[in-house]
């Protein structure tokens, strides 16, 4: 028999070969496939948990979802809606500022004389201005040319200058540091009562008549006096110039007195041209053209005596308050015994006859409103 070679066994063997290139191109895929998968889970993972939530409280629970979601939904918009009004209800309204008071404003307080010859420098100034305020005053008055014409400032007018008081003060200082320390000062002025004046201008004053000569209140070997003439046009110009002069140094508010004629009458007063007009419609117009000049710039005081207000005189031709004064200052005597109701009736009795604002001197002083 014949006999056959024993075949061999050949192994096979599967082997991949990858290049460098392939294998990266395979971790990318794989990469990508991660990738999306992540991707898609995201984007269904919402999608799911509604849909596992709601199977669970709809089958499971016995829940019905839709009515908690309006309830819900109804309570969020509540919340917000309350969020939102919250600060409108809660919110102040703020309050208004209150309106700023002017120099020209008129106020309620007391009254009290300065002397200017004290009032030297800056510190004496201020100290005057702290002293009054600490007795509680309110308004200061300063008199700035007195019953003899003197001027207690560097007046710019030809009769102020020729006119200087001895004592002269700087009206700005004093004006601004009153008004610092809270005070209104007043600036005192008397209009014709002014034989330095009447000396300085001629044309300012009252002369005998058909005479070049000064008409004099008294005999002169008795001290007798000029007066300002209240016909005279350059008179009041003369005095609206003073009026402006103290103005624009600070001063708002100026006290005029002795607004008046002299106390006698006779034939031989000249008062030039007077068109007819008496002594009480000449000083009407006067205080008009002041008025006219310096309209609400200036707050302007007349002052006259307790006799002068409530009844007629020579010096006025009628009471006080029919000469046009918005604000009058009353100087009472110390020897009268005005009380409180008598004031409140006096007071009543002036403002239906016209006058705005008054206040009454009860003496040398003080003022009270």
């Amino acid at each position: 028999m014949a006999r056959y070679p024993k075949r061999q066994k050949v192994k096979r063997y599967r082997r991949s070969f990858y290049t460098r290139e392939m294998r990266l191109k395979k971790g990318i895929g794989i990469a990508v496939l991660v990738v999306a998968v992540l991707a898609a889970a995201w984007v269904a993972a919402p999608h799911v948990l509604d849909w596992a939530t709601h199977t669970w409280y709809t089958v499971v629970r016995d829940r019905d979802l839709s009515a908690s979601s309006a309830v819900s939904e109804s309570a969020s918009s509540g919340a917000q809606s309350t969020a939102a009004s919250e600060p409108a209800a809660s919110s102040v309204p703020e309050k208004e500022p209150e309106p700023e008071v002017k120099g020209t404003d008129i106020v309620t307080g007391l009254w009290a004389e300065v002397d200017v010859t004290t009032l030297t420098d800056e510190a004496a100034i201020r100290s005057a201005a702290r002293q009054l305020k600490a007795q509680g005053m309110t308004y200061a008055i300063l008199t700035l040319k007195d019953t003899a014409g003197q001027v207690y400032y560097a007046s710019q007018t030809a009769v102020g200058a020729a006119n200087a008081a001895p004592t002269q003060v700087e009206l700005t200082s004093v004006a601004s540091i009153f008004k610092e320390e809270g005070l209104v000062p007043v600036a005192a002025l008397t209009a014709f009562r002014d034989p330095a004046g009447a000396r300085a201008d001629h044309a300012l004053a009252i002369r005998y008549q058909g005479q070049e000569y000064l008409w004099l209140d008294n005999k002169a070997s008795a001290g007798g006096n000029p007066w300002l003439n209240p016909y005279a046009a350059e008179t009041v110009q003369y005095i609206g110039d003073l009026i402006a002069e103290v103005h624009a140094a600070g001063f708002d508010q100026v006290l005029l007195e002795n607004v008046q004629f002299p106390s006698s009458t006779s034939a031989k007063q000249d008062y030039g041209t007077t068109n007819g007009v008496d002594r009480a419609g000449q000083l009407t117009a006067d205080i008009a053209a002041w008025q006219a000049r310096f309209g609400d710039t200036v707050t302007l005081w007349y002052g006259y005596s307790l006799a002068e207000v409530t009844g007629s005189s020579s010096q006025l031709g009628a009471p006080a308050a029919q000469l046009g004064v918005k604000n009058l200052l009353v100087k009472v005597p110390s020897s009268s015994t005005l009380d409180a109701a008598a004031r409140e009736e006096m007071t009543l009795s002036l403002t239906e006859a016209g006058v705005e604002h008054v206040v009454i001197r009860d003496d040398a002083a003080s003022y009270f409103e």
